[in-house]
């Protein structure tokens, strides 16, 4: 009986663990609307872990991609998708919207 019990209280601090550090994540919100990304140049902390939400407003669907960033996420109209990146080197990562290139333009500024 101590053995269950000393187990269930493992698992729960691990469990309890596991939560503090997945709130420990900085998280940021881009916005696809009118086929363009705001903010267009979003700084993010270097050396740390991040998580993005990406809301598309727009009734058609965008594709987050990012070569630098080894991030390709089709989001479909009226939805959003969550992404995670780094931890980042400080510099900069240009990111697009693969089905409207010539508006959808943004850039991660890792500082």
């Amino acid at each position: 009986m101590k053995s269950a019990i000393a187990s269930i209280l493992t698992a729960s601090a691990l469990l309890f663990a596991g939560t503090l550090q997945a709130n420990d994540t900085p998280t940021f919100e881009i916005i696809i609307k009118d086929h363009k990304f705001a903010p267009a140049t979003l700084e993010i902390p270097a050396n740390k872990k991040v998580k993005l939400i990406v809301k598309n407003q727009d009734p058609t669907p965008e594709e987050f991609e990012s070569y630098e960033l080894n991030r390709e996420k089709v989001i479909p109209g009226n939805s959003q998708a969550i992404i995670f990146v780094g931890p980042l080197e400080p510099g900069t990562y240009p990111f697009f919207g693969e089905f409207n290139q010539k508006t959808a333009q943004g850039k991660i500024i890792a500082k």
